[in-house]
């Protein structure tokens, strides 16, 4: 270590990563207060004190057409990162979730003899498994946000560390939904169902009508109840407007911008796309139904190369390990099958509670301090030079 005190790289590769190294950064200020930071920081992680070497919206990329047009400039930035990183001679480098552009970095930093940690396990148990072998090589240390990663990890010898979810920490485990329908002006008295079709043109374009035609298969069954939907960004709006004008024109329907999380602490009920809604609403304690569609060309591609290694989409039931919540997939998600589901979680008190507090335990799993615990990982390596993790 330094005698200044230690110096810590760390690059995010979006928002949220940069949310959690804000989070890590002020954890790690705590034990060294003369720590030094310099990487890739967002707004929390610059707050924190992180010297820019380069912008985070440099590596904000979405779609893959995107990602593809600017990949020689992303190796320029990595190549720069390195030599600017390497010749600072940090204790230890931190790189946080955008595992595309991090473990290249983590790779070429570590062979140059700076222990490398990788915040936010890759979702190699998920699909594309080979990757765990790149990961092997990038990480010194991996940081596990779910319980179920660090097993997965410690069989393909990554060494690995599960320090729960930091939103798990944030959010109360008994929230209350009244004062929520009042921050967002909607009636006590109602029965209200979030739909939350997705963040992506793509998923609304795919999942907005359907969700819709469920609503109105709802309506139908049971008139007094209320939909709502949290507009995930701006460019979304008019899109979701025309779609509630043109397919549900009969159903009064209120559009929020944004604040998707208050949204699903004020619903009874909320059906959403498959992704991180599903772990926030879980974290929420509504009760859900979850459904996702692809193209059937993606879908088929991945069906017929075997690229899905688990056996559901959602997050609550691979935390769970079971059918905790249902899942409606490519054409089975139709208001046929989606608004049963529906309709028995708003009438049948014993399935919502059993979904509640099936959350309620998880909420308990995740919250393990995990910017603290995610610090004392970090200072196992920075205190125990020179680190060589073994093999978990």
């Amino acid at each position: 270590m330094h005698d200044a005190g230690p110096r810590i790289a760390v690059v995010a590769g979006e928002l949220s990563g940069d949310t959690l190294g804000g989070g890590l950064l002020e954890a790690l200020k705590a034990r060294y207060p003369d720590a030094r930071f310099l990487g890739v920081p967002g707004p929390a992680m610059a707050d924190a004190g992180c010297e820019a070497l380069a912008s985070i919206d440099d590596l904000s990329l979405f779609g893959l057409g995107e990602v593809l047009r600017e990949i020689p400039r992303l190796i320029r930035l990595r190549r720069h990162l390195i030599e600017r990183i390497t010749a600072w001679r940090p204790d230890v480098f931190i790189g946080i979730d955008a595992p595309s552009f991090n473990t290249g970095l983590e790779r070429r930093l570590r062979l140059a003899g700076i222990p490398t940690v990788h915040y936010v396990c890759p979702t190699a148990w998920a699909w594309r498994e080979r990757r765990v072998y790149h990961l092997r090589e990038a990480a010194d240390m991996m940081l596990s946000i779910f319980p179920f990663e660090e097993a997965f990890f410690r069989r393909h010898h990554v060494p690995v560390r599960f320090v729960g979810h930091p939103l798990a920490d944030e959010l109360p485990l008994h929230p209350d939904a009244d004062s929520a329908r009042r921050a967002l002006g909607l009636a006590l008295d109602a029965t209200w169902v979030g739909l939350l079709p997705g963040s992506r043109n793509a998923e609304v374009d795919r999942l907005g009508p359907r969700f819709l035609a469920t609503a109105r298969w709802l309506h139908a069954r049971l008139p007094g109840i209320r939909f709502v939907i949290p507009v995930a960004k701006p460019s979304l709006r008019e899109k979701l407007e025309t779609q509630c004008r043109d397919l549900a024109p009969e159903l009064a329907i209120t559009l929020i911008d944004g604040r998707a999380r208050e949204v699903m602490r004020a619903a009874s009920v909320v059906l959403t796309a498959s992704g991180t809604a599903t772990l926030e609403a879980l974290l929420a304690k509504t009760p859900m139904v979850v459904a996702y569609a692809v193209s059937p060309i993606s879908y088929h591609i991945a069906k017929t190369l075997d690229l899905i290694k688990v056996p559901w989409v959602s997050m609550p039931n691979l935390l769970a390990d079971r059918m905790l919540v249902p899942e409606v997939l490519q054409n089975e998600a139709r208001p046929e099958v989606l608004g049963p589901w529906l309709y028995r979680l708003l009438t049948s008190e014993d399935a919502r509670t059993e979904q509640i507090e099936a959350f309620e335990s998880l909420h308990e799993q995740l919250r393990r301090g995990a910017s603290q615990g995610a610090a004392r990982a970090v200072a196992e390596i920075i205190e125990s030079p020179p680190w060589h993790a073994q093999p978990a």
